[in-house]
């Protein structure tokens, strides 16, 4: 029986998560090719919506990463994502999506390697989930 291999949606922050990916990638580092990335200009512009979608159009699993909190380039952009995450975990389970399946992490443009970790663990983690049924 071939492997389960989860499709990932990651909203990476343009000034440190996708930068983060970019060093990573620039260092070779190997990560799973399972995440999607989509670029926002901060991840307090990841509207709760979008999350929705990505899994109604067919995401294993959902993955924000944004700039460490004091950090955001838009002052308080980043504590927005907290708040919309908090709120989202909280309403996954009745629409029938784990809590695990919904993520967010603060990752800097310096922290490759924890950007590796981070997708590495999540594609793990919704691997041994399965498929989410829709």
């Amino acid at each position: 029986m071939d492997r389960f291999e989860p499709k990932i949606i990651g909203f990476l922050c343009n000034w440190c998560a996708y930068e983060g990916a970019d060093a990573a990638g620039r260092a070779r580092k190997p990560y799973p090719a399972n995440l999607r990335i989509i670029r926002v200009l901060c991840s307090g512009r990841t509207d709760p919506q979008f999350v929705m979608e990505a899994f109604k159009e067919g995401a294993d699993g959902v993955l924000i990463l944004g700039c460490h909190p004091g950090d955001c380039h838009y002052k308080e952009g980043n504590l927005q994502t907290l708040k919309r995450y908090t709120m989202l975990k909280r309403i996954l389970p009745q629409f029938g999506i784990e809590g695990e399946r919904f993520q967010l992490d603060w990752i800097s443009a310096s922290e490759r390697d924890k950007f590796v970790e981070v997708v590495s663990n999540m594609v793990e983690k919704v691997r041994e989930l399965g498929p989410l049924k829709g």
